[in-house]
Parts: C-alpha cells; structure tokens; sequence
C-alpha cells in the first residue's frame, strides 16, 4: 500500500512538471525560474492532494526538507528579481 501511494505521488509529480514544461513552452515563456516555481507550486499541491488520513509514512515525513529547499530557491529567486527591479542608487555595491 505504501509504494502504491508512494508511485501515485511520484506520477502526479511528473504529470504535473510535464504540463507544466508543455504550457510554458506553448505560451512562449519556457524560463528555469518560472519552470521551478510551477514545479514548487505542482509538489506542495500533490503533497496535499495525496495525503493520507490516519498514517503518516516515513517518505512523507522527509518531504518537508525537499518543501523546505524549494521554499529558499524560491526566496531567492524572488529576492533576485527585486533587486534587479531597484535603481542602482538604492544598492551601494
């Protein structure tokens, strides 16, 4: 039971990025920033699509590590993006 939540998981992840690599690229705007963050937003919803009721498996425990490294990349990239919308007088580097 376990590997069969387990591989649904794994399928809902991967059909997700796959759509998403599929809409980027028909709308023309196919990035690594904005493909991680369609990949960040398709693992926190299939996380919370397939998750068990009563029991909480060893593999879903150590999902919140792979949220958490996702959840910087994203901080980062954000902060990036910000800084690069600031005028050059605002950042003294």
């Amino acid at each position: 039971m376990a590997t069969q939540r387990r591989m649904q998981f794994v399928h809902g992840q991967v059909a997700w990025m796959l759509a998403t690599v599929l809409g980027l690229s028909l709308l023309g705007s196919l990035s690594y920033e904005l493909f991680f963050v369609c990949s960040l937003i398709g693992l926190l919803v299939v996380t919370e699509l397939t998750a068990p009721f009563t029991v909480r498996p060893e593999w879903r425990r150590r999902l919140k590590w792979l949220i958490l490294a996702g959840l910087c990349g994203f901080a980062y990239i954000v902060g990036r993006r910000i800084l690069e919308m600031l005028p050059p007088e605002v950042i003294p580097w």
